[in-house]
């Protein structure tokens, strides 16, 4: 077994067991393509485990962000079926170790995206529907002690999501402006507009697009991209009630049993 192999099988240990690991950077001197290549282990055996990708998400959108890390571009994670709670609203807190959430547009795309040179208006045209979502992030690696090679190899720290019931057309809200707010028991705990993820959420889209279609994995009609946080995470435990607006939609809400 490879050092990859064998770190991605502690990674999914980790998400299955609740228990969390040390962190991975030093093994592999912080670097982001051996990053990529154990959450590609990852992948592999959370697909040989029945679960099916339903899309990406989109980590690191903050410049902010980014700065601290001492990197100049986000990162991205793979969505499994496994992850959407769009119809339970809820999720059970056994299966979390320390769970944060945030608010995000997601992006569905209707075909796929192949072109060899992805512009914005490739992209746009291919966005079928945005709807709003909250994202709930975990880390495997112990008390988020994280470098962006840590986040990278534990899937970009996914853990969940939810979709908004509603659903709008590309045209007809502004991503950059759109603002956001979080409640956390019925107090605002977070709030943001597009502009916090890298000016505007669509820009992290074409980002993931044309780095997939770089890697030869385009992405593909069905799609769900998470395009990353419109505010501050907010960590949650078990008995809190979350409630999302975002402008023009209908409130979301998600309960951590």
């Amino acid at each position: 077994m490879s050092l990859y192999q064998e770190l991605g099988k502690q990674l999914f240990d980790a998400l299955n067991s609740g228990q969390s690991i040390g962190p991975l950077r030093a093994l592999i001197d912080n670097d982001i393509d051996a990053a990529y290549a154990i959450q590609k282990e990852l992948v592999t055996l959370r697909k040989a485990s029945g679960e099916k990708v339903v899309g990406k998400k989109i980590g690191l959108t903050s410049f902010a962000v980014q700065k601290q890390l001492g990197v100049d571009q986000p990162d991205y994670g793979i969505l499994f079926d496994s992850m959407d709670v769009s119809r339970s609203k809820s999720i059970d807190s056994s299966k979390l170790i320390l769970p944060k959430v945030e608010g995000e547009l997601a992006f569905i795309l209707g075909k796929d995206i192949t072109s060899k040179n992805i512009t914005m208006d490739i992209l746009v045209d291919a966005i079928a529907e945005v709807r709003a979502s909250i994202e709930v992030v975990d880390s495997r690696v112990e008390d988020w002690n994280i470098q962006i090679s840590d986040t990278i190899a534990d899937n970009a720290s996914g853990s969940h999501f939810i979709l908004g019931e509603d659903s709008k057309l590309l045209n007809d809200l502004n991503p950059e402006t759109i603002s956001m707010k979080l409640y956390k028991n019925g107090k605002l705990s977070s709030e943001g507009n597009g502009r916090a993820c890298m000016d505007n959420p669509l820009n992290a889209a074409l980002w993931l697009a044309q780095k997939m279609n770089n890697q030869g994995e385009p992405l593909c009609k069905g799609e769900v991209l998470l395009s990353g946080a419109l505010g501050p995470m907010v960590s949650v435990i078990k008995g809190n009630y979350i409630r999302m607006e975002m402008g023009g939609f209908a409130s979301i809400h998600l309960a951590i049993n």
